[in-house]
């Protein structure tokens, strides 16, 4: 039996959605579906969206998580609601393959909710071109490692500069593999969840964040994470935040 909130929720929202389901079923994310997420996307089919919710989840825990299918998830999570719930699975479906479309619909549930970390700008919208295209750059970049060290090799009377400037090829390579790759980032899972200035409890309290405000993570120190707060290192325990893998 449908949601009795979800009317509302189709006519502000179905279009991003359907849409993104379509494109995202068309793309190279795409994976072998399991019996849960069959039967999920049958019970959906059908508008049985908190019956087919289970059901991917399930399909979630078994690694067979397609955007598509996280897209899904936020969908029924919204209907019900559960705001946290639904940026958590639209971060995940971003984390999978960034589009402005996923970002602006989190930038804008945010702003219902007054949540902090998802800026709408140009420099977001930037960064999520640059992620995009991440791993076919490095991939390029790594071809190009592999045949300037196999001609290189086969040119054994190369001069000494051949080999400087594939040096300097290779550190590029690792810079752009180490510190130009996606940051970790972490939402609050509580809707109280405090933010300390050192890793204890017993640490300055510096504010109090909402459940669904994302938040860098920087690093993590026995139970607590070091994130991003104002510019500045801040702590929040690991049983408050919910990273995205």
């Amino acid at each position: 039996m449908p949601l009795p909130n979800f009317p509302n929720a189709l006519l502000k929202n179905g279009l991003f959605f359907f849409l993104s389901s379509f494109l995202f079923s068309q793309g190279a994310w795409s994976q072998t579906s399991s019996a849960a997420i069959q039967k999920a996307d049958s019970l959906f089919g059908r508008s049985q969206y908190e019956a087919a919710f289970p059901f991917y989840r399930q399909g979630l825990r078994e690694g067979l998580a397609s955007p598509r299918m996280l897209l899904r998830m936020a969908y029924i999570q919204e209907g019900l609601g559960h705001y946290p719930a639904a940026l958590y699975y639209l971060s995940l479906a971003q984390r999978r393959k960034p589009t402005y479309a996923t970002w602006h619909k989190m930038s804008e549930l945010a702003q219902s909710y007054r949540l902090a970390g998802y800026p709408d700008t140009w420099r977001a919208r930037l960064l999520i071109t640059f992620r995009r295209y991440y791993y076919s750059v490095l991939q390029g970049l790594l071809l190009g490692a592999v045949l300037g060290g196999v001609l290189l090799l086969v040119r054994y009377r190369t001069a000494r500069a051949g080999w400087l400037a594939y040096g300097v090829y290779l550190a590029s390579v690792g810079f752009y593999l180490n510190f130009l790759r996606s940051s970790q980032v972490g939402l609050v899972a509580q809707p109280h969840a405090a933010l300390m200035s050192g890793p204890s409890a017993g640490a300055a309290w510096l504010t109090t964040a909402r459940a669904g405000d994302r938040l860098l993570v920087r690093d993590e120190q026995d139970i607590w994470y070091r994130v991003e707060w104002r510019n500045r290192d801040a702590y929040i325990r690991r049983s408050d935040l919910l990273v995205i893998q």
